[in-house]
């Protein structure tokens, strides 16, 4: 379960990164490019192999930890990308956002790091 909503939220995140590129296509404005990076890598790609690490790795998802650690990446990759859009838009007043997104980005992969290390590689049968 832990793996299929990991996936279904980095495919939404993704759509949402794709269509802000696609804004800032349009509008010919990539003052929001760093956002946009951001959104796609943390929230696309990094949700997405979390999720196919988990699926493959079953015994991994079902603990507590990997529960922590994907609530935390959801954080952060929402986040950090909206920190850094607000600084960009509205100016560095709003610093603390992208700085809470990084922490809690931050804080996810190190409990990915903790759970790889910990499971490692899915089992052959």
């Amino acid at each position: 379960m832990l793996a299929t909503n990991l996936l279904r939220i980095s495919v939404l995140v993704g759509i949402v990164g794709f269509l802000l590129g696609i804004f800032m296509g349009i509008r010919e404005d990539f003052v929001l490019v760093p956002a946009h990076a951001h959104l796609n890598l943390l929230g696309y790609v990094g949700l997405f192999l979390a999720a196919l690490y988990y699926s493959a790795v079953p015994a991994a998802a079902a603990g507590r930890l990997a529960v922590i650690q994907a609530s935390l990446a959801v954080a952060g990759a929402i986040v950090l990308p909206v920190g850094i859009a607000t600084v960009l838009l509205a100016g560095t007043g709003y610093i603390v956002l992208p700085i809470v997104g990084s922490l809690l980005a931050l804080a996810a992969l190190v409990l990915f790091a903790v759970i790889v290390f910990r499971y490692g590689l899915p089992q052959r049968s």
